[in-house]
């Protein structure tokens, strides 16, 4: 689905759409009005000079929805005084790629004007359809801005990466979502400062954690809040912590997604797990995400307790805690909230070790202290006759050529021989490891055994 620039008028000044959805509205037009990505958008920061006076580069814009992503590549085409065309990934195709770029090579030609191509969640695209924008990029027929929710570096060719600059988009925070919501009900132009609105504070502090970071979120559900609210006797539209709710349709428990309350309940889900709880561990879950915590933030915490509390003890828990991320961004909520509780129920029920999370500690210590020590030469790589002559890679012993694949020779720098930095338990698979670590070492030192 393409876009041009419907949304101006022949003047080609931005057009105020009356029945728009109020975040369409209040979508910022300069860069003042724009909330967010300080890191981006400080003075002297790469995209800020590009809106205030640079060439606009082929840009991917990769972050969370509701962070700015389409609101940039307008002002950045605005700032250019570029053709622009809004494209979707999810509804376009190479066909409609090619007749993007007929008009473009028009507009270019009867104008001088280059045309600025947004495509939304670029992701989409397959190879080939990615494949179909080179060409087109290395004449100046278009720049591209690509628009992703995912990695780029997974979801985006090579060649398309390589013309382009990845910028990376933060979510918003609470005082930024709270900017935003304030700004919307006091513009007498685009939001509901024409009429009297009020906001308690509660309901918008419920808001903005509801929100997620999301400005698009949080400006739908205040318009829907706005509809839902009664004038009080002076006719000011009252929009209470109950219209919220109503509008949100879930309760406010006590919780603080930035506050004491939001680290106290991960702290009781951890240490439930650690504890081997499956039940207090449920329990903990389900209160975090009846309150409205992101069911993500929560997978994060389960895949660093696979690698810090269960480690080798149970290899598979990590490979659960990565399904279940991958099984919440296929399903969403309310469906794939029950692949987190199959990662809790497994991690709480696996045995438990901290040896891999107690060698990190141990190693990064010595990295510390002892700095860049030097690779030794028997076991560096040595792809010239220089590096040969200098004695890179004499002595190695290749493993392979060896009874049981050991050979035995040293792998640490000097200062360092002799250090044991993991010390596997005996609990789960951790234990099949320790004893072969055992055999292995009374193996190439038999006189230590």
């Amino acid at each position: 689905m393409m876009e041009g620039n419907g949304e101006r008028d022949k003047g080609g000044r931005e057009t105020t759409m009356e029945h728009a959805p109020l975040a369409e509205r209040m979508r910022p037009r300069r860069l003042e009005e724009f909330v967010g990505q300080e890191h981006l958008l400080g003075p002297g920061r790469f995209l800020r000079r590009m809106l205030e006076s640079g060439p606009v580069f082929s840009l991917i814009l990769w972050g969370p929805p509701g962070s700015g992503k389409t609101t940039l590549a307008r002002m950045l085409a605005r700032q250019a005084r570029a053709h622009f065309v809004q494209f979707s990934a999810v509804l376009s195709g190479v066909k409609e790629i090619r007749e993007v770029v007929r008009v473009a090579e028009e507009v270019l030609k009867a104008e001088n004007r280059q045309t600025l191509l947004f495509v939304d969640e670029i992701h989409r695209f397959n190879k080939a359809q990615q494949d179909a924008f080179l060409p087109h990029l290395e004449r100046g027929i278009i720049a591209l801005i690509g628009a992703t929710t995912e990695n780029p570096s997974f979801e985006v060719i090579a060649p398309l990466l390589s013309r382009s600059k990845v910028l990376v988009l933060k979510r918003l925070t609470e005082p930024e979502l709270e900017r935003i919501i304030r700004q919307a009900l006091e513009d007498p132009e685009r939001g509901l400062g024409r009429e009297s609105v009020q906001m308690a504070d509660e309901a918008r502090e419920l808001l903005q954690a509801q929100a997620d970071g999301d400005a698009r979120v949080a400006l739908n559900t205040l318009e829907q809040a706005r509809a839902l609210a009664f004038p009080d006797e002076g006719g000011t539209l009252q929009i209470t912590l109950e219209v919220m709710e109503e509008a949100i349709q879930k309760k406010a428990l006590q919780y603080d997604k930035a506050g004491e309350e939001h680290y106290n309940l991960i702290s009781a889900l951890h240490k439930s797990l650690r504890g081997s709880d499956p039940d207090a561990a449920l329990y903990w879950l389900a209160r975090m995400l009846a309150a409205g915590e992101d069911p993500l933030y929560v997978v994060r915490r389960l895949v660093r307790f696979a690698s810090e509390d269960i480690g080798l003890a149970d290899p598979r828990a990590l490979d659960q805690a990565l399904a279940a991320k991958e099984a919440y961004h296929f399903l969403g909520s309310p469906e794939g909230e029950l692949a987190l509780v199959q990662a809790v129920v497994y991690l709480a029920t696996a045995p438990k070790s901290n040896a891999l999370y107690r060698a990190l500690g141990a190693v990064q210590e010595d990295v510390t202290r002892f700095q860049s020590l030097p690779v030794p030469l028997h076991i560096r790589n040595a792809p010239t006759k220089l590096m040969q002559g200098l004695g890179y890679g004499k002595g190695y012993k290749y493993s392979h050529d060896y009874q049981d694949a050991l050979a035995a020779q040293e792998y640490l720098p000097e200062q360092l021989q002799g250090r044991t930095y993991y010390h596997p338990t005996d609990r789960g698979y951790e234990k099949t490891v320790r004893e072969r670590l055992a055999w292995w070492r009374k193996r190439l030192n038999p006189g230590k055994g």
